[in-house]
């Protein structure tokens, strides 16, 4: 699994909340899929719960929806500054991405807390215009692929850009490699 796991709660959390948000709107499911650019099927199993979301058409039916993304994949009681939610899980044991919390910037600021496994990789499709991201090693190498350079971090190193761009993140070494990601939108 390469998204965001079918049985986590987050998306439990995020079939609730984009229902009751298109809800609320009084919007069908065809007219959230046209706004957001996905298929009425990915809005249908999104909200049935049956549906291997990436995180980034989450953030794309967030837009449509006017809301942030951790409004989506957020517990309903929970504060942002604590969501501590599960939300991709790699190939390798150590590969996972845990949303830690979110604090307000000129829309949202995301703190998250990454790990993957020797040889794991994760693929990002392109955030919208304005988002940036801030990564930093912790504890082994990252390869941060661009399609026209890739930054090599050891541990104490950092990196800052613009996520409007394709890019993955490859561990490249024989052990886990951990990192800190804050989101900017």
């Amino acid at each position: 699994m390469h998204s965001q796991e079918n049985s986590s709660p987050a998306l439990a959390h995020a079939a609730e909340n984009v229902r009751s948000y298109r809800l609320q709107q009084g919007l069908s499911q065809d007219e959230l899929a046209k706004r957001s650019g996905l298929s009425r099927r990915m809005i249908n199993g999104l909200e049935a719960g049956s549906a291997n979301i990436s995180l980034s058409n989450l953030d794309a039916i967030g837009l449509a929806l006017g809301v942030r993304f951790v409004d989506l994949v957020r517990p309903p009681q929970a504060d942002n500054r604590d969501i501590r939610s599960l939300m991709w899980r790699g190939t390798g044991a150590d590969s996972q991405a845990v949303l830690l919390g979110a604090a307000p910037a000129a829309n949202m600021v995301e703190l998250w807390h990454w790990s993957l496994h020797a040889g794991d990789r994760y693929d990002a499709q392109p955030d919208m215009q304005g988002f940036s991201e801030m990564i930093m090693v912790t504890e082994g190498a990252l390869h941060i692929v661009f399609e026209h350079e890739t930054k090599q971090l050891a541990a104490g190193e950092f990196a800052i850009f613009s996520s409007a761009q394709r890019y993955a993140y490859v561990n490249p070494g024989a052990a886990a490699t951990r990192f800190i990601r804050n989101v900017i939108s």
